[in-house]
């Protein structure tokens, strides 16, 4: 097994796992198989438990793990599906030392944090990096391992001393070390500035780690002379110093480092120059050009409650853009904090109550997705209702089902106390309630997670056609509410349609109304599983249908399942005003969006 460990320095926010991703990507291009792992030094035993504004979107797993958001990166890129042991926490190592020592695994000695610790660090990883993730069997040739957080942190030391450690275990041939840093350039002069850079590569050389390549980021392409200045002071050739810097389109990416023969730089350190090829890599440039020559809008207003930091909703918006581009739409995204909608906003500010609804109603599509808590409920219920009422292309996730359901036991069942018992516990009309094996004392790994299976009820619906007239379907789930199974006959009555449904047919996975353009709501979460090519389908339905496009769309039932766009899908970026590109998480990523101040 090869490793390549990719670290980062000078500050957060550099794009280490789109990094991390392409650096993947472009060695399965050669030909090689790859798995990642992701370290956060973080004591949470995972990210279930933290707010979006926290640490991003929680990105969940088939097999029902909440992880890091940087692992739909790497399973985006890479179309690989990863476990829950590819996220390795502080919490996670220190949990599992302490189990050890509470059985009396250590025999009686003190249990610190070198060997024990570090010990356990080397173990998990060589551990996850045999398990196959590609669908092949027999372990990957490479594991990509992605250390969260900055050089010189406090929690990242003891996965510091473990990772050197390691380094010097494995071999030298074994191990490539990429460290990714900041060259900044300073207005005034106008010079790109390689101190930082210096500082952070002396830091990782004092606790026990060389790097071999140095991935630098800039707003434009490093001079010779800086590039001599770097190599001289940080001891790494001049050819192993990488730049990446601002590019149109996140696809870009892969090909920088490739254009800069940053494959040959590490096929040489881990010796695999004879075995690997050239890398394949003339879809991805095709995706990237196509990119660029997007033009036609299809404006989608987002009524969410953390508006405030679009890394929230990343795995949202990666799928509206997979299906934008497979409708050849330049995506524009409307953030619309949901709060903003309701009467009450109207009495204490009036201006962002008229913002808020002139963005709803100039959208071509409204999406609401999932979420926790009762902040905006009012004002997603409004946003559907609007969307149902006007026929406006509709799409709820997870909760954004649950409110399209609430809204219709209120508008057209006259249930004006409708509610979901999360909000509302003493409703007269529960249509959303707590699921049956639930806790209500424990929060973490409680819910209904990872994937699970949906089985079609009614086989001309739109939903069942966008997802190629199977018979079931698997996705995956994070939620601790469902809609109420004693009144969805009365539901039906009344023209709403449960097309999904679980295997005991008393869960509801799918509505949506048949009278409607397009109104569907998902209680799982189809963002997790859409990919480049390969956008979800009921995203791919909700864009088309804003295009004008559903009804051919629909026609093309196999289309959809092999993908709907010839492998010329692509994702839309753009740059944002500084030229640094990086987002609440360090993404590469951007998509033209309302003036929030939010570029994902």
């Amino acid at each position: 097994m090869k490793y390549v460990l990719v670290t980062g320095g000078v500050v957060s926010g550099l794009g280490k796992g789109v990094t991390a991703s392409s650096i993947g990507l472009i060695l399965k291009a050669c030909g090689l198989r790859v798995t990642s792992i992701k370290i956060d030094p973080y004591l949470n035993t995972d990210a279930g438990t933290m707010s979006p504004f926290e640490h991003g979107e929680v990105f969940v797993l088939d097999d029902g793990g909440e992880v890091d958001l940087d692992l739909g990166n790497y399973e985006r890129f890479l179309d690989i599906k990863l476990t829950r042991d590819n996220n390795i926490t502080t919490g996670k190592i220190y949990q599992s030392v302490t189990d050890k020592e509470r059985k009396g695994d250590y025999l009686g000695k003190t249990v610190q944090v070198v060997p024990h610790i570090t010990d356990a660090i080397q173990e998990w990883i060589e551990r996850v990096a045999v398990i196959p993730v590609d669908g092949e069997d027999g372990p990957a040739d490479v594991c990509v391992i992605e250390l969260g957080g900055t050089i010189g942190d406090i929690e990242s030391m003891p996965f510091i001393e473990a990772l050197g450690q390691f380094s010097y275990r494995v071999g030298a041939g074994n191990f490539c070390l990429i460290h990714v840093s900041l060259v900044p350039v300073l207005n005034v002069v106008g010079e790109q500035k390689t101190k930082p850079t210096q500082h952070s590569v002396r830091g990782l050389r004092s606790l026990g780690l060389t790097p071999n390549i140095i991935a630098c980021r800039s707003t434009t392409a490093l001079e010779d002379n800086v590039k001599e200045k770097l190599s001289r002071f940080c001891h790494v050739p001049v050819d192993n110093i990488i730049t990446l810097y601002d590019v149109s389109n996140i696809w870009r990416v892969p090909l920088l480092l490739r254009d800069q023969k940053a494959h040959e730089a590490i096929l040489k350190v881990l010796n695999l120059e004879g075995v690997a090829r050239e890398p394949a890599l003339g879809e991805w440039t095709s995706r990237a050009e196509l990119c660029d020559m997007l033009h036609e809008p299809v404006r989608v207003a987002m009524v969410g409650k953390y508006t405030g930091l679009s890394d929230s909703y990343l795995s949202v918006l990666k799928a509206l853009l997979h299906s934008s581009v497979a409708c050849r739409r330049k995506l524009i995204v409307d953030w619309v904090p949901a709060s903003d909608l309701e009467d009450e906003t109207a009495k204490e500010n009036p201006e962002n109550y008229r913002s808020s609804w002139n963005l709803l109603k100039g959208a071509d599509a409204v999406l609401v997705p999932g979420g926790f808590g009762d902040r905006g409920v009012e004002g997603k219920i409004l946003a559907a209702k609007y969307a149902r009422e006007n026929r406006i292309p509709f799409l709820g996730i997870c909760l954004g089902m649950q409110i399209a359901v609430i809204e219709y036991a209120r508008s057209i069942l006259g249930l004006q106390d409708a509610n979901s018992t999360e909000f509302d516990s003493n409703t007269q009309n529960p249509c959303v309630i707590f699921m049956p094996e639930g806790s209500k004392t424990h929060m973490g790994g409680t819910m209904r997670l990872g994937s699970r299976r949906t089985y079609f009820q009614v086989r001309d619906s739109k939903s069942a056609k966008l997802y190629g007239n199977q018979s079931f379907l698997d996705e995956r789930h994070r939620h601790r509410y469902e809609v109420n199974p004693d009144m969805v006959q009365q539901f039906e009555d009344a023209g709403l349609s449960f097309t999904g449904k679980d295997e005991s047919g008393r869960r509801m996975e799918i509505v949506e109304l048949p009278n409607h353009p397009y109104f569907i709501g998902v209680q799982f979460h189809p963002e997790f599983k859409s990919r480049p090519g390969k956008p979800s389908a009921v995203f791919l339905g909700l864009i088309a249908a804003a295009c004008g496009q559903l009804e051919s769309l629909l026609k093309k039932g196999e289309a959809v399942t092999n993908g709907f766009t010839n492998g010329t899908s692509v994702e839309n970026v753009h740059r944002v005003g500084n030229g640094t590109t990086a987002n609440g998480n360090g993404s590469f990523d951007g998509i033209y969006c309302n003036g929030n101040g939010v570029h994902v």
